[in-house]
């Protein structure tokens, strides 16, 4: 009686051994390098916006909730990294400040739209509104 031939499968189960297999391993590719997140430098490049560019930016802005809260340590490198991680992503970033005092509020304002290279949107009470095009 002859014998069938024998698929790798069937050969595995009838003699109890593996059979060798030579499978092509695809190696999936190194992700690439992350790259260290800089604040831009400060510089004479300032955005200017017109009253309907900023009555359109404030429009959006309306149903955004605030991404980066400061605390009690104040503006930290950390904080600023973060601002710029949400303006690269988002363009238009709500920031909620504890500052009581408006006058700190609003040099607070110019002080992140000068390091930020972003330009003021809005204030509301303890609610900044910075936006930087992509």
């Amino acid at each position: 009686m002859a014998r069938k031939p024998v698929t790798r499968g069937q050969a595995t189960a009838r003699s109890g051994v593996a059979a060798s297999v030579t499978s092509k391993v695809r190696k999936k590719p190194a992700p690439p390098p992350v790259q260290a997140l800089q604040l831009p430098a400060p510089g004479p490049a300032r955005i200017t916006l017109t009253s309907a560019a900023r009555s359109a930016l404030r429009a959006r802005a309306h149903g955004l909730s605030a991404v980066v809260q400061l605390g009690q340590a104040g503006l930290t490198e950390a904080v600023l990294l973060e601002m710029e991680r949400a303006l690269r992503a988002h363009e238009l970033i709500k920031i909620s400040v504890p500052l009581t005092a408006r006058e700190a509020r609003s040099a607070l304002l110019a002080t992140l739209c000068a390091r930020l290279q972003a330009a003021a949107v809005q204030q509301i009470g303890k609610i900044l509104v910075l936006y930087r095009p992509r």
